[in-house]
């Protein structure tokens, strides 16, 4: 049974046509690992991945802004089919506004989800913010929403949840995926 979302949540994200992740602290656990030759390994989540794939069918654009860049991460992204990716960029704001020109939206067509101070002027100016349960207590403060799921074990599939549920589409993507056509 899917999470049930307050009714004001699902009216603040009903407009969302794009939907701006972090990486690390959301699409991973936050924990950096190198191996024994300095390579940086991460881990992320299978249900997050396939939420972002979910959002693209519904037409919701998954973005990624992040501050790091390593090979794990761009073989993970390409391999999600995400095309609007920053990568290796503190200041995001900047980054997040050439993505909206780009797709010809603005901000309160925009969703984002962060975990730390560096997320916090894109999760201050989109439409909706959204945090993982173990984000910084000053991005919690601002989200409009704060997952029930830590970052890199589910958080980013759930704020695709809300996000497919306040669109929409949720129900229908479902019963796709379960072969039943509505």
């Amino acid at each position: 049974m899917p999470i049930e979302f307050k009714a004001e949540t699902l009216l603040a994200a009903q407009d969302v046509r794009v939907a701006f992740f972090d990486v690390d602290g959301v699409l991973t656990d936050g924990g950096v690992y190198f191996s024994e030759h300095g390579e940086t390994l991460k881990r992320f989540s299978i249900l997050d991945g396939y939420g972002l794939k979910l959002l693209r069918s519904a037409g919701i654009t998954p973005a990624v802004i992040t501050g790091r860049d390593s090979k794990p991460l761009r073989v993970r992204l390409q391999a999600l089919g995400i095309e609007h990716v920053r990568y290796g960029t503190e200041d995001k704001l900047p980054a997040a506004e050439a993505m909206l020109a780009h797709l010809g939206l603005n901000w309160p067509q925009a969703a984002a989800i962060g975990d730390d101070w560096p997320d916090l002027p894109v999760l201050s100016r989109a439409g909706f913010a959204a945090a993982p349960a173990n984000a910084h207590a000053e991005v919690r403060a601002i989200a409009h929403y704060v997952t029930a799921a830590r970052g890199g074990e589910g958080a980013a599939r759930e704020f695709c949840d809300l996000l497919l549920t306040a669109g929409g589409h949720y129900r229908r993507l479902l019963d796709g995926a379960r072969g039943l056509h509505a």
